[in-house]
């Protein structure tokens, strides 16, 4: 469960951080599973349902920069997000009956590249009824100044949602000098493998290039209390037994909350499909460098 201290600091800077979260075997689990899904990237020239590429990959020299929905890919992922060493420090946050999102991402940097992810709200993405929606990052590896530490900007989620378009069609990240967003103050997190942050979904955030020779993987989950509905356009409820399949721990319920929360539709859809890195290509400014 997570500290007085922890919950505190989840609750007045959106964020927060579990050292140490997974024991170590379940931690070598996580890393050999991910491992074997990256070894499919020797076969592909181009991105793939499964796996997005680094702009400079080739088949001779495989760079993933993302597995897309792993929970659908290996069995273990589905598991693992279900493990009270992920579950419980979060139900304080989001009460015991809790929904894990379609939308979850291993996100990789590789070593002397591994792309940026520009500032941004999960939010822009798909608001809810109630903003009772945060993710759950598990580091895969050790997290330092040096590889592209994921960057949490402190109270924003308290603050607006702000837009994530660009040339009219919604592009997934802020132009922070158009928007006046001050991400001087943003905090990086460091950590060992194993470890996990816990993110509010209107939480300002992101991460620069990997400048090192060290690989910097995260795992994000998604979660959402059971009351918190995917507003329309969002996730389209088109099998609600698979919705309800993804509760975690607790009870569904068909009685939305609804909360008076800031919303911003993510239409116009981005040009550029598959990742937040697709998505982001349109980006009329970009803030971290190549």
């Amino acid at each position: 469960m997570l500290t007085p201290n922890q919950f505190e600091q989840y609750q007045s800077e959106g964020y927060t951080f579990v050292p140490n979260a997974l024991p170590k075997e379940l931690l070598q689990e996580l890393c050999d599973v991910t491992e074997e899904i990256c070894s499919q990237a020797s076969e592909l020239t181009e991105h793939s349902a499964v796996l997005d590429l680094e702009p400079s990959h080739t088949p001779q020299n495989p760079k993933v920069r993302r597995i897309k929905q792993p929970q659908n890919v290996h069995p273990f992922y589905k598991e693992l997000a279900r493990h009270p060493a992920v579950i419980d420090p979060i139900k304080p946050i989001l009460g015991p009956n809790i929904r894990l999102r379609a939308g979850c991402k291993i996100n990789m940097k590789n070593p002397n590249h591994g792309s940026p992810v520009e500032w941004h709200q999960d939010w822009a993405f798909y608001p809810h009824t109630n903003q009772s929606v945060l993710a759950v990052g598990i580091l895969l590896d050790d997290m330092d100044e040096t590889n592209g530490p994921i960057k949490f900007l402190p109270n924003s989620h308290q603050g607006p949602v702000y837009s994530h378009h660009s040339a009219g069609a919604f592009c997934g990240a802020i132009n922070v000098d158009e928007e006046g967003v001050d991400v001087s103050e943003a905090v990086e997190v460091y950590g060992s493998a194993g470890s996990m942050t816990i993110h509010h979904a209107r939480l300002v955030h992101g991460s620069a290039v990997n400048r090192s020779d060290k690989r910097r993987r995260i795992l994000f989950y998604e979660y959402t209390s059971a009351d918190a509905w995917p507003l329309a356009g969002v996730e389209h409820l088109t099998n609600f037994e698979e919705f309800n399949s993804r509760m975690v721990c607790g009870e569904p319920t068909l009685e939305p909350r609804m909360e008076s929360v800031p919303v911003r539709m993510p239409l116009p859809i981005a040009p550029y499909q598959g990742s937040i890195y697709e998505n982001q290509r349109t980006l009329s400014k970009r803030f971290f460098t190549e």
